[in-house]
């Protein structure tokens, strides 16, 4: 069984794929200075460029939001990807085979080789049935669509076709393609009978269902002969490469709104999300064949981004929600209080940020724009609900609230769910909310709220809530965050030459080599960071294994340009690595931040002049240091004349650095 990816696979793909191609895809990038490029961030909204390139190291980082790294790491964010698909698709963009080590943690269900043959049989026939969309056959799956509102443009855009009635139809393609039966089978698009296989969608209207990265891995298919006695709808079975709890249809189509908006509409149908993404709602997407459950949370959690932010979603009193948003068009009936109360009792921090949408009279959003129209869609989703309320509301409408016995009835009933409400602030408000839906008085209404905690052992507090106590510890300052990233302030001379120094380092060690910085250790440096930085270019062999780098690159590439980068992506990645996760952020700010150089000729003069500097500087503060020391010294102290040669040899080595460095 296939494992990790090997480290050598990992570093040819990240050599091979360019990293200005891959972020030039979704950043319109302008030159910055020497082998530096420019443009607005993707992560966050910016009208100043200060997302930064620097295809010579491979690096990218954004100074507005601090977040940086390789090609892999930017492919990862920006599609929402796992490490290891994102080294998988860019494997296959630069068509290098992957190699898995045995034992790993991240373990296949199948092997690279045969995910890839499904995923092109998947492929194959999404080509095959939307060709069968425009054949006579197909006539009233066309006009399905066409009563429904979607024009041929629309239904290309998702990728709809139709299956055929015949028996075997897409499965003869797919042998003429190469495929085997048992292929065909695994890919969930064939059944076996017993005359061998036949296809498994026929005489159905065919949605392809993608991963996030746009490969198709399954289908969702509507039959159109009323008549017959099977499903209304049928998806792919579950494969190795089609897991329904772990997709969502179309994303591939709305990750990118999702992300800028941080926002995503949770839709019931296929023909809803069409509807929604037409009308104009370009974050819809929706479950294929099963509830929405913890995994479908997990992948809404990677594009909103707010997978450890309990502040996120707090409802204000004009009844939204600050921060994202995700909003669920659940229908107004027993089921869809059903699919609200598993939402609630899912995840609290996820539930305090989601929405209910429900039309009155039952409409899907489909229906709903046949009738009333694209506006009446956006407008459906902007009467959003919160959760919270909408559960505790669905409580209160099962109790005629006229009666005295109606009330108390909605009372007992609705205590708990309040109680149920982790966040202390979010659960007072809605305990003051509850009294007044009822009509009742709010002390009563929280003695039943408490009464109802007390019942089921007190709620877990939120972080707010916990930080609010008397004496409750405070978190240290940028505990988590690259230290580069907590720095308030205008920046001290000292530590400007540090960092200048560090990042002549990570992006022209080649002009660095005996310029002083073997002179430097841990204690040059007055920033943590900094030193942090030092270190780990200490630990991964300092400029002497730069040397065997570029030694090993102009043997396979030649003296140039081409080995000079490529032997200074190594030895970045190498720092990167020693660094650690916290550092390594460091490492990519300082190895991408724009130099204030921008001619060509004059780098490693500047390069070398603020190493220069800084190794000055610490040979005068050693100096000044020993100097100081011997003087509190008696002459006839047994360390005395140690401590002179030290001070004779550190001001010869300050004198003839000096001299050196004009």
């Amino acid at each position: 069984m296939a494992g990790l990816i090997r480290r050598e696979d990992i570093a040819s793909v990240r050599e091979a794929c360019r990293i200005e191609e891959i972020v030039g895809e979704h950043v319109a990038l302008r030159t910055a200075g020497v082998d530096s490029q420019k443009g607005l961030c993707p992560f966050h909204d910016e009208r100043t460029p200060s997302f930064h390139v620097r295809p010579a190291v491979g690096l990218w980082h954004c100074f507005g939001c601090g977040e940086g790294g390789d090609v892999i790491s930017f492919v990862q964010k920006i599609d929402h990807l796992s490490f290891s698909e994102a080294v998988e698709m860019l494997a296959q963009r630069a068509g290098i085979t992957l190699h898995y080590e045995e034992g790993g943690k991240q373990v296949r269900t199948e092997e690279p080789g045969r995910r890839q043959r499904l995923l092109d049989a998947h492929r194959v026939a999404e080509e095959y049935y939307q060709s069968q969309l425009a054949t006579p056959e197909a006539h009233v799956g066309r006009a399905f669509l066409a009563g429904r509102g979607f024009t041929e443009a629309m239904s290309r855009h998702f990728g709809v076709g139709y299956s055929p009635k015949g028996w075997d139809h897409l499965t003869r393609v797919l042998r003429s393609r190469g495929f085997t039966d048992a292929e065909i089978q695994a890919a969930g698009l064939g059944s076996p009978g017993s005359r061998g296989v036949y296809d498994r969608f026929r005489g159905r209207l065919m949605w392809p269902i993608r991963d996030i990265t746009g490969a198709t891995v399954g289908f969702g298919a509507r039959k159109l002969d009323e008549d017959e006695d099977s499903p209304k709808y049928l998806n792919t079975p579950e494969t190795a490469i089609y897991k329904k709890s772990q997709v969502l249809y179309g994303l591939d189509l709305a990750k990118r709104d999702i992300t800028r908006q941080r926002r995503i509409v949770i839709v019931e149908g296929y023909t809803d999300v069409m509807a929604a993404h037409v009308a104009g709602e370009t974050t819809a997407v929706a479950t294929c064949g099963t509830a929405f459950g913890s995994e479908h949370v997990r992948i809404v959690r990677r594009l909103l981004g707010d997978a450890a932010d309990p502040a996120a979603g707090v409802v204000l009193s004009s009844g939204r929600a600050r921060g994202a948003e995700v909003i669920f068009t659940f229908d107004g009936d027993a089921a869809g209080r059903t699919a609200a109360l598993r939402a609630f009792h899912e995840d609290q921090n996820f539930a305090s940020q989601t929405f209910v949408a429900v039309e009155r009279t039952g409409l899907d959003p489909c229906d709903l724009r046949m009738q009333r129209g694209d506006q009446a869609v956006l407008t459906l989703v902007a009467s959003r609900t919160p959760l919270f309320e909408f559960v505790i509301r669905s409580v209160l409408n099962q109790v005629d609230l006229d009666t005295a016995e109606g009330r108390v009835a909605a009372l007992r009933g609705a205590a708990p769910v309040v109680a149920g409400i982790k966040d202390r602030a979010l659960r007072h408000e809605y305990t003051r909310s509850l009294a007044g839906w009822l009509g009742m008085e709010q002390g009563e209404v929280t003695r039943a709220v408490r009464h109802s905690e007390s019942q089921r052992g007190r709620p877990e507090e939120s972080r707010s809530a916990l930080a609010e106590r008397p004496g409750a510890p405070e978190p240290m300052a940028g505990a988590g965050l690259p230290a580069s990233q907590v720095r308030r302030g205008p920046e001290d001379p000292v530590a400007r030459v540090e960092r200048q120094a560090l990042e002549a380092l990570l992006q022209r060690p080649m002009d660095l080599i005996g310029s002083g910085f073997e002179e430097l250790d841990g204690g040059s440096f007055t920033v943590p960071a900094h030193r942090a930085v030092h270190d780990a270019g200490r630990a991964a062999g300092g400029l002497d294994t730069f040397a065997q780098m570029l030694t090993r690159a102009e043997a396979s590439l030649g003296v140039g340009e081409e080995s000079e980068a490529a032997a200074t992506r190594s030895f970045d990645e190498a720092v990167r690595e020693s660094a650690g996760e916290v550092v390594g952020a460091v490492v990519t700010e300082l190895a991408v931040a724009p130099l204030p150089q921008d001619r060509p000729g004059g780098m490693r003069a500047y390069s070398r002049g603020v190493m220069g500097a800084l190794v000055r500087m610490d040979l005068t503060r050693r100096t000044g240091d020993v100097r100081a020391t011997l003087q509190r010294m008696d002459p006839d102290d047994p360390d005395y004349t140690a401590t002179f040669t030290e001070l004779m040899k550190l001001e010869q080595r300050r004198r003839a650095f000096s001299e050196g460095q004009q």
